[in-house]
């Protein structure tokens, strides 16, 4: 997979993004990931590319050309017609793990990072496929939430992590929180790793880990049974637990 970033500033983006899992990734072929610098694409003398908005108001709007420009550079570099354009904006839709899942699916795809009051709109209406967001509030650029999606997107990509299981265990990937970890040592302040963990026996180390996404749930993210419903099996469990699977639907 290929991810392309139109930025001010690739330089934060790559040092999050090239390092750990990703930047390994990357070095190792398994992952293409480029910065582009929106500035190398401006007309003007001094490398500017925002100007103050048409009917007055505060803050600064980046200009439509030397975006469409880095756009067409990244298209023709990689020989496409077309390559789906996301746009980072609090007006887009909320990301969520099948979202990642989603745009995962193309072979690339073209991240851009506003900056200031946002980027003109006549850009956005020709070569932006839709608008992301992070959640309901505002950043002061586009790159924390672009370095955000590019690595929830890349981890799914195959080659990125050592097998499926990486991140179909994970918490959310299938509506579920993750089990509970551990590790060494086998006693730390009093708390001792639940014996199950021990045993060996690899059905009942599963069902237990099941169960405890299940409960984790439920106690930290009830919302998550809106869109994935709870099974009858679900249900049967969480009232064995003591709890009541009515108070979620």
């Amino acid at each position: 997979m290929r991810i392309d970033i139109l930025t001010l500033f690739p330089q934060s983006i790559e040092a999050f993004l090239g390092e750990s899992i990703i930047g390994r990734a990357r070095k190792a072929g398994k992952l293409e990931l480029h910065c582009h610098q929106i500035r190398d694409y401006t007309m003007h003398k001094q490398k500017q590319t925002d100007d103050y908005p048409y009917g007055g108001g505060f803050g600064m709007v980046m200009y439509a050309d030397p975006l469409y420009r880095a756009h067409q550079a990244v298209k023709e570099a990689c020989g496409k017609e077309h390559i789906h354009t996301v746009y980072m904006s609090p007006q887009g839709q909320v990301f969520d793990e099948d979202k990642a899942k989603e745009l995962a699916g193309y072979d690339q795809i073209m991240l851009v990072c506003g900056h200031y009051e946002g980027v003109d709109e006549r850009f956005l209406e020709e070569c932006v496929d839709e608008e992301i967001s992070l959640g309901n509030f505002v950043l002061t650029g586009g790159e924390i939430a672009a370095a955000a999606i590019a690595d929830a997107v890349a981890r799914l990509s195959p080659g990125v992590l050592r097998t499926e299981e990486c991140f179909t265990d994970e918490s959310i990937y299938d509506g579920r929180l993750e089990h509970p970890q551990y590790t060494r040592p086998e006693e730390w302040h009093g708390k001792k790793v639940p014996e199950v963990l021990f045993s060996g026996n690899h059905a009942e180390i599963k069902k237990w880990r099941q169960k405890q996404g299940l409960y984790r749930t439920f106690d930290k993210r009830p919302d998550l049974f809106e869109e994935f419903p709870l099974s009858d099996e679900e249900r049967k469990l969480l009232r064995e637990s003591g709890r009541n699977p009515d108070e979620v639907e």
